[in-house]
């Protein structure tokens, strides 16, 4: 029996496609020698010389401990490059390496290339259409999640 797309809950759906995502980009990004999981902590630190754990954190949405593990591979690999905190002892800033930030203007082309190839299945004039559905999608999401946390739950 197969089952029809319209069939599929839309979180599989979006899980699916978001996994697809990023094993495109893997493919990407591997000349490089970064994967998609480095992504949102190298976007966040292109826009900003240094941040701290916390605040990546939460840009990338993922709990503390997840960012603290890929922090340290990350500054293993020479990716990231890790600094006292001059107004706080006990935390860390962190900012690109000097090898990766070389490296963003490729970065950015190979996700504009990911892009370009996951929304290639659509006529052009539907390709924007989708972006800001798709984008309307998430922002009720975060702010169904953001009513949750002020509630408590």
């Amino acid at each position: 029996m197969e089952i029809a797309v319209d069939d599929l809950p839309v979180g599989y759906l979006m899980n699916w496609g978001g996994r697809l995502l990023r094993r495109l980009a893997d493919r990407h990004l591997k000349p490089l020698g970064l994967s998609s999981a480095h992504l949102p902590v190298i976007n966040a630190l292109s826009a900003d010389d240094a941040l701290a754990q916390k605040a990546l954190a939460r840009i990338a949405a993922i709990e503390q401990p997840t960012m603290a593990a890929m922090l340290v591979r990350m500054e293993r690999d020479g990716v990231i490059v890790r600094r006292p905190d001059p107004n706080d002892g006990r935390s860390a800033l962190f900012s690109l390496s000097a090898a990766t930030r070389r490296k963003v203007p490729a970065i950015r082309r190979a996700i504009e290339q990911v892009n370009q190839d996951a929304l290639s299945g659509l006529p052009a004039n539907e390709r924007r259409r989708f972006r800001r559905q798709l984008n309307a999608i998430v922002e009720d999401i975060e702010e169904q999640l953001r009513g949750d946390a002020d509630d408590g739950a």
